[in-house]
């Protein structure tokens, strides 16, 4: 049994906690931690044990925390330089395995006999977590192929966009520029 003080400290570390959903499956503790530290000084990454891949970057102050969660809902979340749809959200006890138990409260559990009426009970929210763990890995590939296909076309707009930098400073260096702002008598700066 956790003792008050100990259920004391756990309630602050919740509030100084910042959860973020809707990440991509690709994302790693590191790219969070960089992109967090946009808004707020980040004490470390966590992520969540569940089917969904969530993950919890904790703040120093439970003001910190909450500054984050206005600045995501409010600023793009940048991830490798491109926005995301990454959703904020204050922690909540539920997300912690370490979370100790509340003083007072006491949890008491049986094994169910095939004969009682809550054995079927039990018998389908047992398959009702099987599917619902099926529909994840199902939707968290649909996710990754999405993913894929951004990230290419980040990368080929990425690539368009630089090819007509390349060109712009060709135009530039090459004395084109100046040749047309002379013909067109246009007044550039003495740099080209």
């Amino acid at each position: 049994m956790a003792s008050e003080a100990e259920y004391s400290e756990f309630e602050e570390k919740v509030k100084r906690t910042v959860y973020l959903d809707n990440l991509s499956p690709q994302i790693t503790e590191s790219i969070v931690n960089k992109s967090v530290s946009q808004f707020r000084i980040v004490k470390n990454v966590q992520f969540i044990p569940n089917y969904l891949e969530k993950n919890i970057p904790l703040s120093r102050k439970p003001k910190q925390a909450d500054a984050v969660v206005s600045e995501i809902s409010h600023k793009p979340f940048m991830v490798g330089g491109m926005p995301r749809p990454v959703r904020a959200h204050e922690a909540k006890p539920e997300m912690f395995e370490d979370r100790p138990a509340k003083p007072g409260r006491e949890i008491q559990f049986l094994w169910v006999d095939k004969k009682d009426p809550d054995f079927e009970v039990a018998n389908r929210l047992k398959q009702l977590a099987k599917d619902h763990a099926l529909e994840v890995d199902i939707v968290l590939n649909q996710q990754v192929k999405v993913e894929e296909k951004l990230a290419e076309r980040q990368q080929l707009a990425l690539k368009v966009n630089h090819e007509k930098f390349e060109m712009i400073n060709g135009v530039i260096t090459d004395g084109t520029a100046k040749c047309l702002a002379n013909r067109y008598h246009i007044r550039v700066a003495d740099h080209w």
